[in-house]
């Protein structure tokens, strides 16, 4: 008898994950956007002096890049959490 490991195995549908639009969630404005996306629209739309300006934090202010912000904003949770409320007041 020939048994493979895939008998009586469910099968699940490959995911689709990446590969069509996140809709947004009904209670999280946040869900399924990156920091990384936050920052990088932030930046896009009001350039790193202006972030500077409106949160006063060195990766802001210095030699700013969207590197060291990361490594800062996932360590901080205070400095994350303005940056997620401003860019949740702009949606």
């Amino acid at each position: 008898m020939n048994h493979s490991s895939s008998d009586n195995q469910p099968t699940t549908p490959p995911s689709t994950a990446g590969n069509t639009p996140t809709r947004p969630h009904p209670r999280d404005p946040l869900h399924g956007v990156t920091l990384e996306s936050i920052i990088n629209q932030l930046v896009q739309r009001h350039g790193w002096s202006e972030m500077a300006r409106r949160i006063p934090i060195r990766c802001f202010q210095f030699n700013p890049t969207t590197k060291s912000s990361l490594i800062f904003l996932r360590k901080t949770p205070w400095a994350r959490k303005k940056v997620e409320d401003w860019y949740i007041g702009e949606l």
